[in-house]
């Protein structure tokens, strides 16, 4: 027989004692304690600190105990196993039994004392909530503060700068996202909201199911790990979202122009591990046709200042000096170190054969002057290891991709493009008093009105630069590939808070 049936009020008595009491200022000393104690450094685990120490209301304890919301987080929590992550990092272990003593009313006077439970649920509860929530919202890591403080540059002041490596402005957790999900917890929308976290990119989907395969031990737990990581992040744009693109994947070491079943692809040489490449999302707009090359400032330094002086090795290599505002050339022979370590002055290399930059670039907007273009060494694309640039892609097919890039494939235009990117134009822009014979004989024979300098793209196309060290080939099938900056080990060390 059922002995709670026909229970009276006396039988009541005796639960109204101390070991039953619920005592705000007990929990509240409870979990001072656990915050004190807590030395995990994620957001999650600083936010959760920050909202205690500044006396937050309690998020899920109240007098008559723990609701349902807790058990809605419960059955999210216990999905992390399934994500490679570990019951204990987002406190599982602790969680569920001081969740069935609360239930069932089974405290004693050690450490399971109703207050010091209450206090447990209260501060572990959140923890592992905006855990959870920010890490399926944004992904676990932020790559802008990763990477971006990563690489650090030589400066002359005290103050470290570094080099810009991930050129994206991507959301990521603030205080603002915490106060909206400790909202929600408070309005009882807890599995809704974390539901809404979830990832919804198809290559994380593939990922986390590759991730409970024999495959993944081939390519190894963290290499998956780290690429669902990439795929969580809150990208402003994506391939998937266009008909028509541009998409290099660094790893690869290939580009892959799209436009629906079209598919164009050629190898690429990018960034070496000193002058990486960054990346970024931008749409391509303009295609310059022999482009002059503005020399950095540290190839000035260590390459062309020795040779001040020198016209011969200036002409050998079609380099001249322009006056920034005015636009004005410097005659060589008035070159000085002085004018090029200054800020008024710059080295360009003129358009044509042998210029750096080959015959074409495919310039997009951002704020690093990284480009797709052609180049004037060629065997480059021979080579199985091509991470040689000072940052910028160099492309195997540039006229190739010229042509995919416009929606008019107009003959006459295509006809000027190819002839612009063959013929001699090297004289072009030297002064008259320079030109040798030789030259004036080139300028001659040049067909100016099939030369063409500059060609916008209209529509423009989306160009995405990546680096996804497993991802899917052109028959879906998930293709692994070296880890060329050494980015992985970046990534798994912080997730590494969570396994």
């Amino acid at each position: 027989m059922n002995p709670n049936l026909r229970l009276s009020l006396a039988d009541y008595e005796k639960l109204d004692t101390f070991a039953y009491t619920l005592n705000s200022h007990r929990i509240r000393e409870e979990i001072d304690s656990l915050r004190r104690n807590d030395e995990d450094s994620m957001f999650a685990d600083v936010s959760t600190r920050s909202y205690y120490v500044n006396n937050g209301s309690f998020v899920w304890i109240s007098r008559k105990g723990v609701d349902a919301r807790a058990d809605s987080l419960v059955a999210c929590l216990q999905g992390v196993e399934e994500m490679g992550f570990s019951r204990t990092k987002f406190q599982l272990n602790q969680i569920e039994p001081d969740l069935q003593r609360i239930k069932t009313l089974d405290f004693d006077e050690s450490d399971n004392r109703i207050n010091k439970v209450a206090a447990r649920l209260e501060y572990n509860l959140t923890k592992a909530f905006l855990r959870y929530a920010i890490g399926q919202k944004f992904g676990f890591i932020n790559p802008a503060s990763v990477f971006n403080h990563l690489d650090a540059l030589d400066q002359d002041s005290d103050r470290k700068a570094y080099r810009t490596l991930f050129d994206l402005k991507i959301p990521h957790a603030d205080r603002q996202f915490v106060e909206l999900a400790l909202h929600k917890v408070h309005v009882d929308s807890v599995g809704f909201f974390l539901r809404e976290t979830a990832p919804s990119s198809n290559l994380y989907h593939t990922l986390l199911k590759l991730l409970h395969t024999p495959q993944a031990d081939q390519l190894g737990r963290s290499r998956v790990l780290v690429n669902m990581e990439r795929s969580r992040w809150r990208l402003p744009d994506v391939p998937q979202a266009h008909q028509k693109y541009v998409l290099v994947n660094i790893p690869s070491f290939h580009l892959q122009a799209v436009n629906g079943d079209e598919i164009l692809n050629m190898r690429i040489a990018f960034g070496s591990f000193e002058n990486k490449t960054p990346l970024m999302i931008s749409q391509v707009k303009r295609m310059d046709i022999n482009p002059q090359w503005i020399i950095p400032k540290s190839i000035v330094r260590k390459s062309i200042l020795p040779q001040v002086g020198n016209s011969l090795y200036f002409h050998k290599h079609q380099y001249f000096v322009r006056h920034r505002r005015t636009g004005k050339l410097v005659p060589l022979h008035l070159v000085s170190r002085d004018m090029l370590l200054g800020g008024d002055y710059l080295v360009a290399q003129r358009g044509g054969e042998g210029n750096a930059l080959g015959r074409i670039i495919f310039r997009f907007d951002n704020n690093l002057s990284i480009y797709l273009h052609d180049t004037s060494s060629r065997d480059v694309f021979g080579r199985s290891n091509r991470d040689v640039s000072h940052g910028c892609v160099r492309v195997e097919k540039p006229y190739d991709l010229a042509v995919f890039l416009l929606a008019d494939k107009d003959e006459r235009l295509l006809d000027k493009i190819s002839y612009s990117m063959n013929a001699d134009v090297s004289p072009l822009g030297i002064p008259k008093s320079e030109l040798t014979e030789k030259m004036r004989e080139v300028l001659d024979t040049l067909q100016r009105k099939r030369l063409i300098g500059q060609v916008e793209v209209k529509p423009r196309v989306p160009i995405f630069i990546f680096y996804f060290t497993l991802y899917p080939g052109q028959d879906g099938t998930i293709a692994s590939y070296d880890d060329v900056y050494g980015y992985d080990p970046v990534i798994y060390k912080v997730l590494k808070n969570y396994i």
